[in-house]
């Protein structure tokens, strides 16, 4: 066998990530926020990027303020015609007006208050029981004790720790944690410091004078029927009427579960819509979002100094060049983001004009090759432009990912979208009697009339996906 080496030429293509096209790719699948933090950032590292600062007119901030200020041969002085009419009151006016006391001009100017300090502070649930444990003047030892227990409460306000582990950690008796724990239970919210869901119940029950009723023995004893809403085994538990039963679950039925939760920390997240779809006359009008998002440009001083690079040294003109180059690719990424996002929605609307028009039950099913194959882009594109991006339309805000659905068919004509479904099942448990809820057998047999070929387990499964209970458990039983 005899080795040698040889040239020959070949042709090949080869896709290159250039760090354009990976800033194009990141900036497209960020969502609104995202994309305002790295445009910030971007600012922050890279000199040659400045925002964009719009002027009324820029011909007079060139113009000298001397020139601005002198004035012309036509200006005419100024005069006041007006006369104050003699018939005024002038004793009424200082009587009415007429303030007691010292009154103060402030002219030098003096720091104004911060804007944090109008702002409520919200207490924690920990610093109100806190609150109350020192209103009830306790001893050092009780106030550690307390402390503890606290300290020990999940977000629901309930003991995660049981009495005998609190006891190890104070080192003190088990008997001084049940009595420290005995006084908080009393404290506001009512069934705080509760070790289950049980005893929470229980409190509230015995705050409202309920001891030894059916209220009290139905949650010590048949909360599992209650869960189950089987109230006939629980009247011949108690040996009670129903009419009793039902009064007493709507007792337990308002009391607060979770007696922590008015005081949670979590804060709604409101949406700020990528796209606009506003109807006008007879069409549809798409408008892109840029409320917030800073107008870039590149700084014009480095441009400058790029052009007159005599004066610039080898490894500063090469600085300057990356970080200009970079901000360039910054705006073009950004302006084809919002490019790319108008194509999409303007292909979503081609598609689903019905829901603009008449709502979600006209929903059609679609996926993400077809507004690929409409607007010539790849689905990977549409998928990274579709995520974490939403849209206010005339039908409320939506994710661009929403109108992306699979398809169910109809026992006559073309399919139609699960979304839309979703949207009927939601529909016929909202107008259904409560007391004769309707099964999800009766609902696949209702949508089969409104010509909807759909299971029994499907109607489960987009049930359970709404969150709403089985008719066994949203059936209500009336006192009456």
């Amino acid at each position: 066998m005899v080795i040698e080496l040889r040239q020959q030429l070949k042709l090949t293509q080869q896709l290159i990530m250039t760090p354009q096209l990976q800033m194009a790719i990141k900036l497209l699948q960020l969502s609104r926020l995202e994309l305002m933090d790295a445009i910030r950032q971007e600012m922050e590292e890279n000199p040659a990027l400045e925002e964009s600062q719009e002027t009324a007119s820029s011909e007079q901030g060139e113009r000298d303020p001397q020139e601005i200020v002198q004035p012309t041969e036509k200006t005419q002085e100024v005069t006041i015609d007006e006369k104050i009419p003699g018939d005024i009151d002038w004793s009424n006016y200082i009587d009415e007006y007429n303030v007691p006391g010292r009154i103060r001009f402030e002219t030098e100017d003096r720091e104004t208050p911060q804007y944090e300090a109008f702002i409520a502070h919200k207490k924690s649930m920990s610093d109100h029981l806190l609150w109350q444990l020192l209103m009830s003047s306790p001893s050092t030892e009780e106030k550690r004790i307390g402390s503890l227990i606290i300290g020990n409460l999940n977000k629901d306000g309930y003991l995660q720790a049981s009495a005998e582990d609190l006891a190890e950690q104070a080192r003190v008796e088990p008997d001084d944690i049940e009595e420290v724990l005995f006084l908080m239970q009393s404290f506001d919210p009512i069934g705080v410091c509760a070790r289950n869901l049980t005893e929470c119940l229980m409190l509230q029950a015995r705050s409202l004078k309920l001891t030894d009723s059916p209220v009290t023995q139905i949650i010590q004893n048949h909360l599992n029927h209650l869960e189950n809403k089987n109230y006939k085994a629980i009247c011949r538990a108690l040996k009670i009427s129903l009419e009793e039963v039902v009064k007493a679950v709507e007792i337990i039925i308002g009391m607060e579960p979770k007696p922590g939760r008015q005081f949670s920390e979590e804060e709604p997240q409101y949406i700020t819509p990528d796209i606009y779809v506003y109807k006008a006359e007879n069409d549809f009008a798409i408008v892109i979002n840029d409320d917030g998002l800073p107008k870039l440009k590149v700084n014009s001083f480095y441009k400058q100094a790029i052009l007159q690079s005599k004066d610039v040294s080898g490894n500063a003109k090469d600085y300057i060049q990356d970080k200009l180059r970079s901000a360039a690719w910054l705006i073009r990424s950004i302006h084809q983001r919002q490019k790319t996002i108008y194509k999409v929605m303007e292909s979503i609307l081609k598609f689903q004009r019905d829901f603009f028009e008449k709502g979600i039950t006209h929903l059609k099913p679609m996926v993400l090759r077809d507004v690929a194959e409409d607007i010539g882009m790849h689905e990977s594109t549409i998928s990274r432009v579709t995520t974490n991006k939403y849209a206010h339309t005339p039908q409320g805000i939506f994710e661009l990912k929403y109108f992306f659905n699979s398809s169910i068919r109809r026992v006559h004509g073309e399919a139609i979208a699960s979304a839309s479904v979703q949207e009927k099942i939601r529909r016929l448990i909202e107008s259904e009697d409560p007391h004769k809820p309707f099964s999800d057998s009766k609902m696949a047999e209702m949508l089969k009339a409104q010509n909807i070929d759909i299971a029994r387990r499907t109607v489960a499964k987009y049930r359970e996906m709404m969150g709403v209970l089985p008719s066994n458990k949203r059936k209500r039983f009336s006192s009456s």
